[in-house]
């Protein structure tokens, strides 16, 4: 038997008395065509085709979870075509192997395993590294779906939990961004710049427009959007900060993140913190062009923003990175 495990995951299988079979590697298991499980077996195809039809029928295996079509190119005459081509892995091919050779069957079960065994250890040493860099992301993204968790539960937010469980739904899309980053598929995506700078005076501006509004539909009262001192125009200027010539918050996400929590946390209103602090939000957003995704959906639908900005209000300050991650993360 040929234990070389070549790059391109296509290896040889050669027992001792049996027939040499090009073996095709993938997703942690081994995979043949029906010609070369016939071959394999030393049965005609039609003979596969049955056994395969009473495994499925019996139950014994799925068929969604054993058979793939895979794409591989084939020389037809003079010319080299690509085809759709069914596999079946491995707990198919013994299974078919134990009902018309089983000695051969357990011949290829054993070379498999040891071959399968091979190619994860050489598979763990090259994505080591790669495994190490992202290990601090992965449990920082576990300890964030524990604390929407967490906070679903307290007594201000009972009536938000469909939407905390939404926000946590969202958030958790980044492990599956964290799955394909490890193994080298994509990478996380960066942040983009600010295209429209935020000034305090055109914030006083929305604010009070705001204010008018919600006073004739008697939804606040004289004290909404009173500031409290500069801390407000603090929060703006601070957006814009920087250190040694260069931005603090650099991003978009950056900026959005730390405008809502920040005008929520920081109390800079008399009245009205979170919703001044949504909407300025949103404004600033749609501004910079960042407030839909391609599909034309909101990033962070109405009800979210409610779910979120509570969540914020009820958070502890320690937790405020945890907060801005959250908020940057659902804006990705």
């Amino acid at each position: 038997m040929n234990n070389d495990i070549k790059k391109g995951e296509i290896i040889i299988y050669k027992s001792t008395k049996g027939p040499e079979i090009q073996v095709k590697l993938e997703k942690e298991t081994v995979w043949l065509t029906q010609k070369q499980v016939a071959f394999l077996f030393n049965v005609n195809v039609p003979a596969i085709s049955k056994h395969i039809r009473n495994i499925f029928k019996d139950g014994e295996l799925n068929k969604n979870s054993t058979i793939s079509k895979m794409e591989i190119v084939q020389k037809e005459g003079n010319r080299f075509i690509k085809r759709n081509i069914e596999f079946f892995n491995l707990d198919l091919i013994i299974s078919i192997g134990y009902r018309v050779n089983s000695q051969r069957a357990t011949q290829f079960r054993i070379w498999a395993t040891k071959t399968l065994k091979q190619h994860l250890l050489k598979g763990y040493t090259i994505n080591e590294k790669r495994l190490l860099e992202t290990k601090e992301k992965f449990n920082e993204l576990q300890n964030t779906i524990k604390f929407l968790q967490e906070k679903s539960q307290t007594g201000l937010l009972q009536n938000q939990a469909g939407e905390i469980l939404n926000l946590l739904s969202g958030y958790t899309k980044t492990l599956s961004i964290l799955s394909q980053y490890d193994q080298g598929d994509v990478l996380i995506p960066q942040g983009k710049k600010v295209k429209t700078k935020l000034q305090y005076k055109t914030c006083k501006e929305i604010i009070d427009e705001l204010r008018r509004e919600l006073i004739n539909k008697k939804e606040a009262g004289d004290l909404f959007g009173s500031e409290r001192n500069k801390s407000f125009e603090g929060i703006i200027k601070g957006l814009y900060q920087t250190f040694s010539g260069k931005e603090l918050y650099k991003t978009i996400e950056e900026k959005a993140s730390h405008l809502l929590y920040l005008t929520i946390k920081d109390h800079p209103f008399s009245d009205g913190n979170k919703r001044i602090a949504s909407f300025l939000f949103i404004y600033f957003l749609d501004k910079n062009y960042y407030l839909y995704r391609e599909t034309g959906e909101r990033k962070i639908n109405d009800n979210a923003l409610v779910a979120l900005a509570l969540l914020i209000a009820v958070s502890n300050p320690k937790e405020k990175d945890v907060m801005i991650k959250i908020i940057m993360n659902l804006l990705k």
